[in-house]
């Protein structure tokens, strides 16, 4: 069955008919920040007080910056003075442009399935900086009592350790840190760790080869270009120095032929075994769309014959994941490869415990479709909405297919926020030469918990119409004559009258914009699918779900 005909409800009658410029909106409800929970206050001003790496574009949580002399010493340092956590658990360490997350909690709830503690940690949150640390066999997020009172058994600790280092501890290292201090202190079986930004130069890869059981390096793509070295070639190269020596080393990809050689060279020079989720024996298929366990789902079929006749054998039909697209069930393999990795070396895990982990997995702000009564409550009735942390030209590529999938025949209006250090030309050309878009809103979200790293609503929205120019493609825009004479005349009318023209414009109030953006879909679709999408940065997305939340 399609989820067409599952989740999109019926459309209620347009009552507004007045100028956009006086358009109030459909409820009093406004899209804020998140406050972390009061029990952890004194955690995070903790957290937030220290050294950021914000230079050259640099996220400040991203725990690695070239700029600033990043000294791994640093991080082993502090992992003594806390009596050397990381010896307590195995680990598996993943790296890589995209697919990170999705992979290390396809990996997390495989081993949950099999009755593993787990200790997962993940960057960056979405509403809850708890969200970044999961302990034990249900993968839910630290509880704020059991990281406040670690937090204060170690402060201590910690403060000798900032003024032993001349205050260089950065967020992300001592954040690091006290993830490691937690899986230790319950008692973890194993331990999925998720690199912050690059993989060499990182505060995570303090592991080392005794205590790591397997790394794993998702995609190879241009992002963070500044921080990692310029090119494509010097981004794989500070991923791949996560690999470890004579630890086996899954690469997921598919990649470039060129950084294909680069990550096995690597490979090599460690004496690193490695297992390839793009290798000929692996074969997968989407078969159809539908909805499993409550959820829009892609049924699929998954066939790994790394070494026949061995456990790096598994054949799973009828799939169902709840995290669409070809790049999610990519992950999903690059996730069961690890899985036979720790099977062949010891690990209880069954075929049933892989497809039952898989099949638990989902994010919320991936490929995530909204329910009619959460898309109501954002003040959004009648609509289907779609929230996705897309911010780069291939997960934007990424998104469209999805929803090509998902939905061939609909029509889109998006609404879109974007970090500072992303390409936004190339994520507005992605956009605009695929589906048809009817309404292209473009405004702010604080980028990790402020605005240094926002980019302004006026220059996204300079950027696609470069990018319309440059594709030759005709939009109807907030800088044009015509475009103010005829929304101040009649929003609806207008709207329907430059159905052929996609709208572009700037709007502060990410509200407004989810308000305009579903009222022009609305109005020019009529009886066909239209489909709501918000994306651009997993920071966007987190104020949606935050809201619901409140």
């Amino acid at each position: 069955m399609k989820i067409r005909k599952l989740i999109v409800s019926q459309r209620s009658t347009l009552t507004h008919r007045k100028p956009l410029s006086n358009f109030q909106l459909e409820s009093k409800q406004c899209l804020s920040s998140y406050t972390e929970e009061p029990e952890l206050e004194g955690f995070s001003q903790f957290i937030d007080s220290l050294k950021n790496y914000e230079k050259s574009g640099v996220p400040k949580d991203a725990g690695t910056d070239s700029d600033d002399g990043f000294d791994l010493g640093r991080m082993k340092r502090l992992m003594t003075r806390l009596g050397n956590p990381l010896s307590n658990f195995k680990s598996v360490h993943i790296a890589g442009t995209k697919g990170k997350g999705s992979t290390a909690a396809y990996l997390s709830n495989i081993l949950r399935s099999e009755g593993y503690s787990v200790g997962c940690y993940t960057s960056p949150h979405m509403l809850s900086i708890r969200e970044r640390m999961s302990v034990g066999k249900m993968g839910k997020p630290v509880s704020s009592n059991a990281l406040n009172c670690l937090f204060h058994s170690i402060k201590r600790s910690l403060n000798e350790a900032i003024v032993l280092e001349n205050g260089c501890l950065s967020h992300f290292e001592v954040l690091t840190a006290v993830a490691f201090a937690l899986f230790a202190q319950e008692n973890v079986d194993i331990a999925i760790i998720e690199a912050g930004l690059g993989g060499a130069r990182d505060a995570t890869n303090v592991i080392s080869s005794s205590e790591l059981d397997a790394s794993i390096i998702t995609t190879i793509g241009e992002e963070h270009l500044a921080a990692l070295g310029g090119s494509l070639e010097s981004i794989a190269m500070a991923k791949a120095g996560i690999i470890k020596h004579g630890r086996p080393v899954i690469l997921g990809g598919p990649f470039l032929p060129h950084i294909d050689r680069i990550l096995r060279d690597r490979a090599a020079s460690m004496f690193s075994p490695i297992v390839s989720a793009s290798d000929a024996g692996v074969r997968t298929s989407i078969k159809g769309i539908g909805m499993f366990k409550g959820r829009p789902s892609q049924c699929c079929d998954l066939v790994i014959e790394l070494d026949h006749g061995s456990q790096s054998s598994i054949e799973l039909r009828d799939l169902n994941l709840s995290m669409l697209g070809t790049h999610q069930l990519q992950n999903a393999v690059t996730a069961t490869c690890a899985a036979l990795c720790l099977r062949n070396q010891g690990w209880r895990i069954s075929n049933g415990s892989i497809r039952a982990g898989l099949e638990n997995t989902f994010l919320p702000g991936r490929s995530q479709f909204l329910s009619s009564k959460e898309a109501e409550k954002l003040g959004l009735s009648g609509s289907t909405v779609l929230v996705d942390g897309a911010h780069t030209k291939d997960s934007a590529k990424a998104l469209l297919e999805t929803i090509q999938t998902t939905f061939p025949d609909s029509r889109l209006a998006i609404v879109v926020a974007m970090a500072s250090d992303k390409d936004h030309l190339a994520f507005a050309k992605e956009f605009l030469s695929g589906k048809q878009l009817e309404a292209v809103f473009l405004t702010e979200a604080d980028i990790a918990g402020g605005t240094s790293r926002t980019t302004s609503a006026t220059a996204l929205r300079d950027c696609w119409i470069q990018a319309s120019r440059e594709l030759g493609i005709e939009v109807l825009h907030d800088r044009m004559t015509r475009y103010r004479e005829l929304f101040e005349d009649n929003f609806i009318s207008s709207t329907r009258d430059s159905k052929h023209e996609t709208i572009v414009a700037a709007q502060n109030s990410l509200s407004d914009s989810l308000r305009f953006a579903n009222q022009i879909l609305r109005e020019r679709t009529r009886n066909e699918l239209g489909i709501l999408v918000v994306t651009g940065s997993l920071h966007i997305v987190s104020l949606v779900l935050a809201s619901l939340n409140r």
